[in-house]
């Protein structure tokens, strides 16, 4: 994973911080006579600092999420939600660069927020890596195992969970009738009974 997005949006914030703590420092400490110059840059600086924070964020961001490169694959993430809208939209950009003359693919998936989180509100983090998987084919190829579980059991395995649920099915109806006749038969014989 490639940070450098990070690192970038930090040390511009982080420098505005440093420049503001320094100039209060010095106004505390000598007055504002004797620094009022200093401040004058030092809040030119600060203004330069955050506009170029804000296009960062805005501009260069624009909400991704994730950006990294394996197996000679690069991926990029970013995510967005429309307002009122329980529906979570990634766009997927990648580039395999193991075949020749490969480009840049464009992906774009969502899914609503339902499918990840429980009627409590709690974030179920397996079923969303196995969307991520079935969904952004460098993930998927980075973790087939998760593409697998997400497609569900396919081939002689569903075949024996199918054989192994109908086995269990004719089990319990017949348990059921058992049960039922046994209940059926209980008053008539009691019947029975009394007439003796």
């Amino acid at each position: 994973q490639s940070h450098f997005l990070t690192d970038v949006r930090l040390a511009l914030g982080y420098s505005a911080v440093i420049i503001s703590a320094i100039t209060f420092y010095f106004d505390y400490q000598h007055g504002w006579e004797a620094t009022k110059s200093y401040t004058l840059w030092a809040v030119l600086s600060y203004f330069i600092l955050n506009s170029a924070l804000t296009y960062w964020i805005w501009g260069v961001e624009r909400g991704t999420v994730f950006v990294g490169d394996k197996d000679r694959t690069q991926l990029s993430i970013s995510s967005s939600v429309t307002k009122h809208t329980p529906v979570y939209k990634l766009n997927v950009r990648y580039l395999d660069s193991s075949k020749p003359s490969s480009s840049w693919q464009t992906l774009d998936v969502s899914a609503p927020f339902t499918k990840w989180f429980s009627a409590d509100g709690f974030f179920r983090a397996k079923p969303f890596q196995e969307w991520l998987a079935a969904e952004i084919p460098p993930i998927g190829k980075a973790d087939p195992r998760a593409v697998r579980e997400a497609k569900g059991p396919t081939g002689d395995s569903a075949s024996r969970d199918g054989e192994v649920k109908r086995s269990v099915d004719v089990l319990k109806t017949e348990a059921a009738d058992t049960s039922s006749l046994s209940s059926s038969a209980s008053p008539a014989t009691r019947s029975r009974r009394v007439k003796k």
